[in-house]
């Protein structure tokens, strides 16, 4: 790895810290919170590709491991990793790494429209597929009941995966090499 892609792996680690500032939302009925750190993590994916994209969720995860408090309200730890939203945590690197496949994949004839499917299929059922059983597992929680109550991110993770692919779309145009370091 060069200093370029350290330097883009960091970004994209910073811009969930960042994203981090936003304060989560609880919901009253599961015990995980609605924030918009996964646009980040679409974006990483999108933007940096697998190989960088799932290496800078990983760096999110080993900050947040170590306490630093960059999670949505100021939260970092090892209790957040074993804790009820560790999964979807856990579960950032994978999605980064799915998203930066897909989009390399499809790189020659990329639209908005296949970025958005490409963030849903990441960016949320990835996230989903690990975050909801992980979830179930520390709380002992019906897995239904989770999957029912996770039920309430879909409009706003549909509305993360549009802005991420737009952004990513334009960016793209902006910056056309970014896509084609995407594959490395």
């Amino acid at each position: 790895m060069n200093i370029k892609d350290m330097v883009y792996a960091a970004i994209m680690a910073a811009v969930v810290a960042v994203l981090g500032l936003i304060p989560a939302i609880p919901i009253p009925y599961i015990p995980v919170p609605i924030t918009v750190q996964t646009l980040g993590v679409m974006l990483a994916g999108s933007l940096i590709g697998a190989r960088l994209g799932g290496i800078s969720m990983l760096l999110v995860v080993i900050l947040v491991a170590f306490g630093a408090p960059i999670l949505s309200g100021g939260r970092g730890g090892m209790g957040i990793i074993t804790g009820a939203t560790g999964g979807y945590l856990l579960s950032w690197p994978l999605a980064a790494f799915v998203i930066g496949v897909l989009v390399h994949r499809y790189a020659r004839d990329l639209k908005v429209w296949k970025l958005i499917l490409i963030n849903i299929v990441g960016g949320i059922l990835v996230v989903y597929a690990i975050g909801i059983p992980y979830s179930a597992l520390i709380t002992k929680a019906p897995l239904a009941k989770l999957m029912l109550g996770n039920l309430t991110f879909i409009p706003g993770d549909l509305i993360k995966a549009v802005v991420a692919s737009l952004l990513a779309a334009r960016i793209h145009r902006a910056m056309p090499q970014l896509l084609r370091r995407s594959g490395k």
